[in-house]
């Protein structure tokens, strides 16, 4: 075995690493599409399944909820076992999970099977970046990276037609099943072409950390699921918001005393990381819960069918690819205060565009404010990552990509939950139900998908309108509170967002380069803004292949050494250590 230092190149680069980026590609890509598939697969799931709204939001955050908790650890696990085994293995899980999905007969058995898929991605996303190290030399790496972060992007898109189309053709269960061969090639791929790597030097996984995030996150999203059936005031809501806050609240203060700490809360005190932080957590808020509640309003509502609904999400995701392209080069022109300002600004409006949407409007308004609502995210995005990384120190660019990719993938799991609650409750409160049975009655106000298959056994027809405008208005007032919360980030980027020149600096200085596994060519702020352009903000947005993983798991300043124990794809020795 040869031990190498974290700067060494390899001497003999060999052809099958193209082969093996292939492998990872694979990876990242059926992670890139399962979670927008999902999406347009939930209202075809609510009627066959007869899920309630609070239903559909556990099968969309149980994923998250998991992979949040889980994402660290999972890297930690790598380094110390080995990355290509930890991947596989994680492919292994997701391929399980997505198995157990696919023949799922009830809601319980769907949200069993997303969380055990939110485990295996937790093991792929952050090990399949921080492979590319060993991989790849400096002069070849930031387009490594580019193209696993294209697979990633290219997955948002295709996700909502994908899983249109199989949903237009075979059961609800193939959304899950089409994991199933992509995540066997990864596997074979990962087997036959990927070295191994490993740094036994890393620190041990703190279970009790991960314990307490993934409960205290649990019971945060449990309480808020289910304030609008049983009541803020019920006492197992209280319950669940007081055990979520004590063991949040524990997990702050065991991270904050331990010396190596899994996530490192004292990054927070730097006020570039914090507030560009919170506007790249906002964002994915407002997206997750927007991707929550927009395909019951295109298929139940505006009567498309599964494809249909797939393609008519295509102008958001559009916006958000030319403003993630064009980002950078105004971030140059006007600075990252003033653009991340704007794109918050211009989400705000597309927000409050939509929240005058009515049963009538049709399609054509709705494309009009998705198309500005995606140019709002993607020049919020991009620089609000670039500045959150470029804001820290070398030597800790990667405890803060991992503290920055699990705020963000806990914004999106509340965005789920808070936001999807809001329109749970207000639909059921608008619904009218005068006349039904009680049965019915509470079925119908269980989600919109359940009035309209209520409202076509009983021929009620006036349910039928009923339910599309109590959906409709409870629609509104979700994109109302985004409108609202981005307008307030905007004014608060404005004010207080640091917007220096230097930001930079720290991850090009040449003698920071022992700190990095990637050295000056392929720093996480310049893979996230200039160097990957569309391609990384949109996979960094979607959280599935963020280039800010780069060094999430392979860049702690106390370690430096890496073992690469494959004998054909080994770098030799930079300074004769052994």
């Amino acid at each position: 075995m040869v031990t190498v230092t974290k700067q060494s190149v390899p001497a003999a680069l060999d052809p099958r690493r193209w082969w093996a980026l292939g492998a990872l590609v694979a990876s990242m890509l059926v992670l890139g599409f399962d979670m927008t598939i999902l999406n347009v697969a939930l209202p075809t799931m609510a009627g066959q399944l007869g899920a309630s709204t609070g239903e559909q939001q556990w099968m969309a955050d149980a994923y998250i909820v998991v992979f949040a908790a889980l994402m660290l650890p999972a890297g930690l696990l790598g380094d110390r076992f080995g990355r290509r085994r930890m991947l596989m293995a994680g492919l292994g899980v997701f391929l399980a999970g997505s198995l157990v999905g696919s023949l799922a007969g009830d809601v319980t058995w769907v949200v069993v099977a997303r969380a055990v898929m939110g485990v295996g991605a937790a093991l792929v996303m952050p090990l399949s970046m921080s492979v590319l190290p060993s991989l790849f030399p400096p002069t070849e790496r930031t387009k490594a990276v580019g193209i696993i972060s294209a697979a990633a992007a290219l997955g948002m898109p295709l996700g909502p037609i994908i899983g249109g189309w199989l949903l237009d053709h075979f059961w609800w269960g193939s959304v899950f099943l089409i994991n199933i061969p992509m995540a066997a090639i990864g596997i074979t791929a990962c087997l036959f072409l990927l070295p191994e790597t490993r740094d036994p030097a890393s620190p041990k996984v703190d279970v009790v950390s991960t314990v307490f995030t993934a409960a205290g996150l649990g019971a945060l999203i449990y309480a808020i699921i289910e304030a609008p059936t049983r009541g803020w005031g019920d006492p197992l809501v209280l319950a669940l918001i007081a055990g979520a806050v004590l063991l949040l609240t524990a997990l702050v203060r065991r991270e904050r005393r331990s010396a190596r700490p899994m996530l490192d809360m004292s990054l927070l005190t730097h006020r570039g990381f914090l507030l560009n932080s919170v506007a790249a957590t906002l964002v994915m808020f407002v997206l997750s819960g927007l991707m929550f509640v927009l395909p019951p309003y295109l298929q139940a509502v505006l009567g498309n069918d599964a494809f249909g609904t797939g393609v008519r999400l295509l102008p958001m995701m559009g916006g958000l690819m030319v403003a993630a392209r064009a980002a950078q080069p105004v971030v140059e022109r006007f600075g990252a205060r003033g653009v991340v300002s704007a794109g918050l600004v211009v989400l705000a409006f597309a927000a409050f565009l939509g929240s005058r949407t009515t049963v009538e409007s049709g399609y054509g308004f709705t494309a009009l404010w998705l198309s500005v609502a995606g140019l709002g995210f993607g020049f919020a995005i991009v620089p609000a990552m670039d500045g959150a990384l470029g804001a820290l120190p070398a030597d800790r660019a990667g405890s803060g990509s991992g503290l920055l990719m699990t705020l963000r993938q806990v914004g999106g799991a509340i965005g789920i939950a808070l936001l999807g609650s809001l329109l749970a409750g207000t639909f059921r409160d608008r619904l009218d139900v005068t006349g039904l049975p009680e049965r019915a009655a509470d079925t119908a106000g269980e989600s919109v998908v359940a009035a309209h298959l209520v409202a076509d056994r009983t021929g009620a027809a006036d349910l039928l309108t009923s339910a599309d405008t109590a959906y409709v208005h409870g629609m509104g007032l979700v994109l109302l509170v985004c409108g609202i919360a981005s307008l307030v980030a905007a004014l608060l980027a404005g004010a207080f967002l640091p917007n220096a020149d230097t930001e930079h600096s720290d991850a090009a200085d040449p003698d920071a380069g022992d700190s990095g596994v990637t050295g000056p060519d392929t720093t996480v702020p310049d893979a996230t803004g200039t160097a990957l352009g569309a391609t990384g903000a949109v996979a960094a947005l979607q959280d599935v292949a963020g280039p800010d993983m780069t060094d999430s798991d392979v860049t702690d300043s106390d370690v430096t050494d890496s073992d690469v124990t494959d004998p054909d794809m080994a770098p030799a020795p930079a300074d004769g250590r052994q």
